[in-house]
């Protein structure tokens, strides 16, 4: 075998093994993008532990996948439209937001930003649509306004919002930060919200907001 036929063999073998990575890689993240979308999407509340101890507030979070139009959706991104509202006011969400999940910056991640939604009337109780009438355009995504990175670890996800946590006006509070749990029963938050001094004004204390699946 020649110098140049070796040299070639390798080329060929290298260039199997970087192309054959570069597909597992992409699986392993398409899978993990997926994985998180259904996590989300459905209806989960918190009214078992509303009724296991009353001071808890009763929640549903209601998340359903969107159309984007307007752009051109990058590879591994899903659009979802989230709302919380209390369970005896659903037609009075006090939280809309759209989501873009795709897989994040640093490897083995899958982000989560949100975007505050222009208009937030217009999107009461918008999963109730069926799904070809849930098309959103771009402009109506308002600012993205916090992202949470989440990461593997056997059968559930954990996530956390930037240290200096996310900017906000609700109730008080000027800024939040969240730790975020996904699992099968549902989904854990430690959701806080701090006012300018730095005190918390709201939020999780001890004990996380417990959502769990509708069925």
């Amino acid at each position: 075998m020649t110098f140049f036929s070796k040299i070639f063999g390798l080329s060929v073998a290298l260039f199997s093994f970087s192309f054959h990575s570069l597909i597992v890689k992409a699986e392993t993240v398409e899978t993990q993008v997926n994985e998180v979308v259904n996590h989300l999407v459905g209806m989960m509340d918190t009214s078992a532990q509303s009724e296991a101890n009353p001071p808890a507030p009763n929640v549903r979070m209601t998340t359903c996948i969107i159309e984007l139009s307007g752009v051109q959706n990058e590879i591994n991104s899903v659009y979802l439209y989230q709302e919380q509202a209390l369970n005896d006011k659903l037609k009075e969400p006090y939280r809309q937001r759209f989501l873009e999940i795709n897989s994040g910056e640093n490897e083995n991640t899958v982000e989560s930003t949100a975007f505050r939604a222009i208009q937030p009337q217009r999107w009461i109780n918008f999963c109730d649509r069926p799904q070809n009438q849930r098309n959103v355009n771009l402009d109506d995504l308002g600012e993205a306004v916090c992202r949470v990175s989440l990461r593997p670890l056997m059968t559930i996800y954990i996530g956390e919002t930037p240290p200096e946590g996310c900017p906000t006006n609700i109730r008080g509070a000027v800024r939040i930060t969240n730790t975020v749990i996904l699992h099968s029963q549902g989904m854990d938050t430690y959701d806080r919200g701090f006012d300018e001094q730095g005190n918390q004004v709201w939020g999780a204390e001890n004990e996380s907001y417990q959502f769990r699946w509708i069925n």
